[in-house]
């Protein structure tokens, strides 16, 4: 019986680092246009959101969210509660993909939805739609941190020249959120590297024309290891496909 409550103990412990404590209150707005063309680029760096597998399922976090940027990559589950005349049933996910800036200027109630402590999603439009209606605005919601679902393996894309190696990191499973990256050459050991912006990681290391694995940390101390991912006659610009979170 010991070993159950152990085994349970860990378990919700593994649980709520992704899932947070339960559902907590926020407030949703939404941006973007109809098509959510307006949502793309954005503080993460993940450029087009079609092309990299997010959609419209996307939000732009809050400063008391966003955490200078780690959150990218972060997976929440959204209702709109408490406001019969403008919420719709049902829930959606969405993914961390862009900063929502604070207003100063305005007051916290009256404008300035993403000033700090404020929680705040600034939803595409198209996802708003399906929690709440167009004409709403903002709407007062629930949210919590879900694991990330995703098609495919970790991608890397390697941008920079030699000697300064920017490497974006997106359709992260698991948690979603990476905090720590390490990158290896075929030729060099293990090696740190320093986030730069967004889900940009860095690293001043000359690796041309050396195959290249990388290990990628999430925010709930789980790392996935991608071996030899990247072939020895990669050039910039290239994205390759790497290992998963399960």
């Amino acid at each position: 019986m010991a070993l159950v409550g152990l085994f349970l103990v860990g378990f919700l412990s593994m649980v709520s680092s992704v899932h947070g404590q339960g559902w907590i209150n926020a407030h949703a707005t939404f941006y973007g246009g109809g098509d959510a063309s307006g949502t793309m680029g954005g503080a993460c760096g993940y450029g087009n959101l079609y092309s990299q597998g997010y959609g419209t399922n996307t939000a732009a976090l809050s400063t008391a969210l966003f955490n200078s940027g780690l959150s990218c990559g972060s997976c929440y589950e959204i209702r709109c509660v408490n406001d019969p005349k403008w919420c719709l049933p049902g829930s959606i996910v969405v993914t961390a993909t862009n900063f929502c800036p604070p207003n100063n200027a305005l007051s916290n109630n009256a404008g300035g939805w993403c000033n700090p402590p404020l929680q705040h999603f600034d939803l595409s439009e198209p996802v708003f739609q399906h929690i709440a209606q167009f004409r709403a605005g903002i709407v007062p919601v629930s949210y919590r941190r879900v694991p990330c679902s995703r098609r495919g393996g970790i991608r890397f894309t390697i941008n920079g020249h030699s000697y300064f190696n920017l490497v974006l990191i997106t359709n992260v499973g698991g948690a979603g959120d990476v905090h720590a990256v390490a990158i290896k050459g075929s030729r060099t050991g293990w090696q740190s590297m320093s986030r730069n912006w967004g889900q940009n990681w860095q690293s001043n290391t000359y690796l041309n024309g050396q195959s290249l694995s990388f290990k990628v940390t999430t925010s709930d101390g789980h790392t996935v290891v991608s071996y030899n991912c990247v072939p020895a006659g990669w050039s910039f610009g290239q994205t390759f496909s790497g290992a998963q979170f399960r």
